[in-house]
């Protein structure tokens, strides 16, 4: 389901200020829907991703899906050619995305309620960054210093 994910914050959790603008990695490489799986592997590899988002021109670089390695797999092990089946055909569609303003803690608890392993993050519904959850962990094992300012880009 689509949406934007907004759990509420533990109140036996203190809540630390940092947010997934501190830890979010740019979203360099995108994809769109109507290329084949075997593009979206080659990306992947080339820009070290386990997921990409899939963005459509038409709707000023707004998520309109969400492939993975998992995607990939599945259907490699489905017996289907990458070369011949379409990104659009196994993306997860209208990905839930999380705005850039959204805590750490919150991500990680939308991240285990869903079971969601990448959130892309956006600002005003244009995509500007992606986490994953190893970069939740990472925060929360070690908490980034917060910035003063949201980043540019």
């Amino acid at each position: 389901m689509a949406g934007t994910a907004t759990p509420q914050s533990s109140p036996q959790q203190p809540q630390s200020s940092a947010t997934v603008a501190d830890v979010m990695r740019p979203a360099l490489t995108t994809v769109e829907p109507n290329a084949h799986l075997a593009a979206a592997a080659y990306l992947m590899k080339h820009a070290h991703a386990t997921s990409l988002v899939v963005v459509d021109d038409q709707h000023a670089n707004r998520p309109v899906g969400l492939i993975t390695e998992a995607d990939i797999v599945h259907s490699v092990a489905d017996g289907k050619d990458v070369n011949d089946v379409r990104i659009e055909d196994v993306m997860t569609t209208n990905p839930t995305v999380i705005p850039t303003t959204t805590p750490i803690r919150d991500a990680a608890r939308s991240m285990l309620v869903a079971h969601f392993h990448h959130l892309p993050v956006v600002d005003d519904a244009s995509l500007v960054g992606m986490v994953d959850i190893g970069d939740i962990c990472s925060a929360l094992l070690d908490p980034p210093a917060v910035r003063s300012s949201p980043p540019s880009g």
